[in-house]
């Protein structure tokens, strides 16, 4: 999973909100025609993508057309019941921290029941995952993600909404997840499945005799 680089004001290339690729932006001036006089320019600017050959417009430094949306777009390889709650966290993060904190606690609660966990009880789902010999790194980011979603939930002692840098996170983590749970395992199969059946049963011979 390659590095989201989110939009920035002036920024020269980053990933587009729009296609999701990353690319060279061109920044241009917005001017307010005025009767009988020189245009007057305003705040508002707008940065086209050279990719897609769509605009953004911003408000100072603010994304405002689409939303502002600082954080990385869903894993391809993201479970479809989990979709929803990422793309409408994504769409509210910048002005609900809180609020996008809570949905990825249920879209979390959804991708470890995706990992063959019940999905009632996050922490004891979690807890079962690492029994079955769940990286300490992946163990991490669950936690960080449960314990910050709890705070969207009921605010605790990590306080969300001046540091909405933390929900931001949130996301990152979430593909995290999702690239060492699910992506990086279906690749190994992938490749693994083109093998020869000669090689593939004496693999299996060989297990065998190791049981």
């Amino acid at each position: 999973m390659s590095k989201y680089y989110p939009p920035k004001h002036q920024e020269e290339k980053f990933h587009c909100i729009l296609c999701g690729v990353f690319s060279k932006q061109s920044w241009h001036d917005l001017y307010i025609a005025v009767p009988n006089r020189n245009s007057i320019k305003s705040q508002f600017t707008s940065n086209l993508c050279e990719h897609c050959m769509k605009r953004c417009f911003w408000y100072g430094d603010r994304m405002i057309v689409p939303s502002e949306a600082p954080v990385p777009p869903p894993h391809q390889d993201i479970p479809v019941s989990c979709i929803e709650e990422y793309n409408e966290a994504r769409d509210i993060v910048a002005r609900s921290p809180r609020a996008a904190a809570a949905l990825l606690r249920l879209c979390l609660q959804k991708l470890v029941k995706e990992l063959g966990e019940k999905g009632k009880n996050i922490n004891e789902d979690i807890g079962s995952l690492v029994k079955k010999g769940l990286p300490v790194e992946v163990q991490q980011a669950l936690d960080y993600c449960r314990v910050v979603g709890n705070n969207g939930v009921h605010p605790g002692e990590i306080e969300l909404t001046d540091n909405p840098e933390i929900s931001y996170s949130l996301f990152e983590m979430i593909n995290f997840i999702i690239e060492d749970r699910i992506s990086r395992p279906k690749r190994v199969a992938n490749l693994y499945s083109i093998l020869p059946e000669g090689a593939l049963q004496a693999v299996e011979k060989r297990d065998k005799n190791n049981t």
